[in-house]
């Protein structure tokens, strides 16, 4: 028995030095037999080394089965080997180099046994790949070949394990005469064999312990090493020779096999010991099919390439299947010089693409952040009938609401500051079983971005007209933004009760903006109408479904809801309010949404008429709680999945905002640059805007900046909806600026701030009121500029001289009126003799503030009594001249 048998327990790295292996291919090969190992160290048991060994007979058993099958070259190198082990048996002390048929023998052997050749570097055998083969099989203990295959623990059954790998490699041993008796060697030949006296741990070869054994570990085999070197010169002098002359150093016996076959095993000396075996099966068979002719390319163009943006000359290459060398061949025909990193546009792709001969489909990828430029497309099955939405336009005070009223049966109006709309009104009305969904914009010149709002949600648009006041200048810009959005127009011509009203003229007016009546061979829908005394109501709702019905506005109810933000506020006990119109789908509670840059979650949800709905579908406005913060009004919304990916998403837009805002800073040039020089005369009015709903602050502050005085300008430094608070006080005292609250006042701490900070607040319900303030205040922060104003002329009839009073004029006032208060100029034959103030002015015995034209006044002049009969007394005033 050998060390290894009388040990119990072997470390993977012992064990893989005695089989000439890694400790990572024992590992490896440990793994698949589910052996549990962890590294090098591990212990392995004595039924882990039988699994191993059988796992290296059952691989060498299945490369016999596949050999018996093999073809004619391995045949013929089976009867070399087989040849050369009779030759070896009879010629004894002959020298194994010194035959032709040995040298083919020796070179094949050293085929079969590259992967051993490598490894071998300590032994001193001298039979080359002959004694390798015996060896692996050759017992620890001298004992025969065919018996050291038995042994259970001893690494030769690895050995011959390892010569099925070799055998595997080059299919051309015989291992199955190799593992037994039949084989040559295996009968014995002890005493004049080498490996009679060779030990497991110095077989050199099969990837056996070459190295380690060469260095002694610890083992017997080393003395018998030496003392069997001898007996190899007695088998094969020659080949030792040979060997040396191939490689210098002692190491030359096993060389001789090992130089014909090293580069072979070089090439798969990479892998594990079964591994390398694998490839070099691999090896061989890839030097068959190198010989063989190359195939042809097949073309594999594809017919239709989808294309989803730019994208560089490699991955265009990789979606058209071909080399980017030859797209840039391409591409130099087509006049481009490109690289394979440099990024092709969407043309680009489309003609390249169109030179291959293949279809492009181009599919442009929306980000979820821009959802209001994405349309989707419905099922014709999915789309249900929808309510219009119509809205209300026209010019301040032509009955715009008390219209919208009549159609209610409300009272509207009452709630308006001054009687005007300052706010767009969302209202659902049901006639004859029919919904129609009106907005009512404001007509002032100040909410013209509301109109424009209106009239891009909107269906259809009423203009509203009044009979007795004609078309306005906010009549021609309703109609431009309808024009503008394509919409069917439908004038209601209103206040036709009115003793002078004229809709014949109206008629007249709005041909010249392109509306033609029907009657007058026009497509436009004239519908004269009185919304106080409600006359031709029914008559204009008929129109309406009329024209709804032929348009056939529809809607998918059955997707998520998207619209618009009709209007926004900051409700002090609900927080954000958004008034929002569903467009397209169905707006439930709990819904998470975006609207603009904001998000939030459906809390609640409130008709026009104050009732709580659960879900609102298309064309229907709601008022809706849960926002985080108040959108602007006009902003698009969307219902998505949930509330982390509507914060994503809100998140990403505000970004996306905020660098276009950064972007947009005006930078200065050559031609503005004086201006901005000059701008440092100018005065700055700053000014914080604070307003019920954001709508409202948008309109003021597009009027704000509307208002031009030269040398003073509106600066807005801050603007919101809400009340005004603390913190807008103190602002306004940090900024020296005037707070105006719209419909809106300061909660008692902001008050109290204000007061003491001596903060001015303004407080309005009517826009009017506002721009004419906020252009007193700019024009006050100038200088005044009077202008001389003639008011009257009086001509001189009479004089009467009193003691202590001076010389008194009796005139007669010829045009215009003559003012105490009025400087005046005494004028003689068109030369100003004087001019001064008039000390008294008198009619008959009374004093008189003014004499108008045609009356007879007393005129005395303030310190100048050189007055004459038919001097003209000419009075005139100074008026401070208003900045514009």
């Amino acid at each position: 028995m050998s060390k290894q048998d009388s040990k119990d327990k072997l470390r993977v790295y012992e064990y893989a030095k005695s089989l000439n292996m890694s400790s990572k291919e024992i590992i490896t090969i440990l793994k698949r037999l589910d052996v549990p190992v962890n590294n090098h160290m591990s212990v392995m048991e004595n039924d882990a080394v039988s699994k191993v060994e059988q796992f290296f007979k059952d691989i060498k058993s299945n490369a016999a089965a596949k050999r018996e099958g093999g073809d004619r070259q391995t045949v013929a190198s089976t009867s070399a080997v087989r040849n050369e082990a009779g030759t070896q048996r009879n010629q004894g002390g002959r020298a194994a180099g010194s035959d032709p048929t040995q040298k083919q023998q020796e070179k094949q052997v050293g085929m079969n046994n590259k992967l051993n050749n490598t490894t071998q570097t300590g032994s001193q055998r001298p039979q080359g790949g002959q004694d390798s083969r015996r060896s692996h099989s050759g017992s620890q203990q001298s004992r025969p070949q065919g018996q050291s295959n038995g042994s259970g623990n001893r690494p030769q059954g690895a050995g011959a394990g390892s010569n099925n790998r070799n055998q595997g490699s080059q299919g051309g041993r015989p291992q199955g005469s190799g593992q037994g008796g039949n084989r040559p060697q295996g009968s014995g030949q002890g005493g004049n064999r080498p490996q009679g006296s060779g030990q497991g741990g110095n077989r050199p070869q099969g990837s056996q312990q070459g190295g380690g054994q060469r260095q002694g570990g610890g083992r017997s085999p080393q003395p018998s090493d030496r003392n069997r070197g001898p007996q190899g010169n007695a088998g094969g002098d020659n080949n030792f020779t040979r060997s040396n002359d191939n490689r210098a150093g002692n190491r030359g016996p096993n060389r001789g096999g090992n130089n014909n076959g090293s580069k072979r095993f070089d090439d798969n000396r990479q892998g594990g010991g079964f591994n390398r075996n694998n490839r070099g099966g691999k090896n061989n068979r890839g030097r068959q099919q190198s010989q063989q002719p190359p195939r042809e390319k097949i073309d594999n163009t594809p017919k239709k390439i989808i294309v989803r943006g730019n994208m560089t000359v490699g991955e265009t290459a990789k979606l058209l299947h071909k080399d980017a060398s030859e797209v840039i061949k391409k591409l130099i025909l087509m006049g481009v010089m490109a690289t394979i990193n440099q990024e092709l546009d969407i043309d680009t792709i489309l003609l390249l693409a169109g030179e291959f001969g293949v279809e492009v489909e181009v599919k442009i990828v929306v980000e979820d952040d821009r959802f209001e430029t994405v349309e989707e497309n419905d099922e014709p099955a999915d789309l249900k009938t929808r309510p219009p939405v119509v809205t209300i336009m026209g010019h301040v005070d032509h009955g715009k609401t008390t219209l919208l009223d009549a159609i209610r049966s409300t009272n509207v109006t009452g709630g308006e500051a001054g009687g005007i709309t300052q706010h767009i009104g969302a209202y659902q009305v049901e006639i004859n079983g029919k919904k129609i969904t009106f907005l009512d914009t404001p007509g002032h010149e100040a909410f013209t971005a509301m109109r424009a709002r209106g009239a891009q949600i909107t269906d259809l648009t009423i203009i509203v007209v009044a009979a007795d006041d004609g078309v306005m200048p906010q009549t021609v810009e309703a109609i431009n933004h309808a024009k503008a959005a394509e919409l069917p127009i439908i004038v209601a011509v209103n206040k036709i009760d009115k003793p002078d009203a004229n809709p014949d003229k109206v008629k007249q007016e709005l041909t010249e903006y392109g509306l033609v009546p029907e009657e007058w061979g026009g497509d436009t829908i004239f519908v004269n109408v009185s919304a106080k005394q409600r006359m031709g109501l029914e008559d204009l709702l008929e129109m309406i479904l009329l024209v709804a019905e032929v348009n056939e506005y529809k809607a998918n109810p059955d997707k998520r809801a998207r619209g618009a933000v009709i209007e926004a506020e900051l409700d002090k006990g609900r927080g954000p309010v958004a008034r929002v119109l569903v467009q397209h789908g169905t707006l439930k509670v709990g819904d998470a949404f975006v609207a603009g840059n904001c998000f939030g979650r459906v809390r609640a949800m409130v008709n026009d008429k104050g009732r709580r709905l659960k879900e609102a579908g298309p064309s229907t406005p709601v008022e809706i709680t849960g926002l985080t913060e108040v959108p602007l009004a006009g902003d698009p919304f969307m219902v998505f999945e949930d509330e982390r990916k509507a914060r994503s998403i809100a998140d990403k837009r505000a970004i996306t905002q905020r660098q276009s805002d950064l972007g947009s800073n005006v930078r200065v040039t050559l031609d503005d640059l004086f201006k901005h020089i000059k701008d440092g005369e100018i005065k700055d009015l700053n000014v914080i805007i604070k307003g019920d709903v954001q709508g409202s602050v948008e309109a003021l502050k597009g009027s704000l900046s509307k208002i031009e005085v030269e040398g003073v300008r509106v600066k807005i430094i801050h603007s919101g909806a809400g009340a005004i608070t603390e913190s807008d006080i103190i602002l306004a005292a940090a900024s020296n600026a005037i707070v105006i609250g719209f419909n809106v006042r300061p909660d008692p701490q902001a008050g109290a701030t204000a007061e003491q900070e001596k903060v001015d607040i303004r407080l309005h319900r009517v826009i009017y009121n506002v721009i004419e303030e906020i252009e007193q205040a700019m024009k006050g922060m100038l200088d005044p500029e009077y202008k001389e104003v003639v008011i009257g002329h009086a001509e001189v009839r009479n004089l009467f001289k009193i003691s202590k009073v001076g010389t008194i004029a009796g005139c007669m006032v010829t045009s215009g009126k003559i003012a105490r208060n009025a400087e005046v100029r005494l004028i003689r034959d068109g030369i100003v003799i004087h001019e001064g103030k008039i000390d008294t002015l008198k009619r008959f015995k009374d004093d008189a503030k003014e004499v108008a034209q045609g009356y007879e006044c007393g005129i005395t002049l303030e310190s100048y009594n050189d007055v004459k009969e038919g001097d003209v007394i000419e009075a005139f005033i100074m008026e401070t001249v208003e900045r514009k």
